[in-house]
């Protein structure tokens, strides 16, 4: 069955694991200007890891009991209020930074693709071009009639 499955690129998984890890994270603020947006890039990327959503499912089931007592919030309530704002905020967000990453390594590798190919035409092309062009010259002045004082004349 492994297979079947595409093998991750080393550019991918380059982009996966900086996007993950704490030096990514370290990285991304240091590229942020002010102090309010370096907050912001760092409670991003704390809210946006499955660790997060970890410690989340944690604190949405130490409310569960009091959930469950008699007049109290309900099973129901508590999964939509409690459990699924608090946990699949953040497993929302690791999704989109997986994506995010997916699309980025995608778009670099039709980039490198494309520079390929154009690389590839270039060098094949403009020899062939310039040949056609100069023994299309030289047809065109052989069938020329000769200027001569007939056809200054004319």
């Amino acid at each position: 069955m492994s297979d079947q499955l595409p093998r991750m690129s080393a550019s991918v998984y380059r982009h996966m694991r900086s996007a993950i890890s704490l030096k990514g994270m370290h990285n991304d603020i240091k590229k942020a200007d002010g102090v309010n947006a370096k907050i912001a890039v760092f409670l991003t990327n704390m809210v946006g890891s499955m660790w997060c959503a970890y410690v989340f499912a944690v604190v949405a089931l130490l409310g569960l009991p009091a959930a469950l007592k008699p007049g109290g919030e309900g099973i129901v309530a508590w999964i939509a209020q409690t459990f699924l704002q608090l946990v699949l905020l953040s497993v929302i967000m690791v999704g989109q930074n997986v994506q995010s990453v997916a699309s980025d390594a995608r778009a670099q590798r039709t980039y490198d693709d494309t520079v390929t190919i154009l690389d590839r035409l270039d060098v094949h092309t403009t020899g062939g071009l310039k040949e056609l062009a100069d023994r299309l010259d030289e047809l065109a002045a052989s069938l020329r009639p000769p200027a001569g004082p007939e056809t200054l004349q004319a």
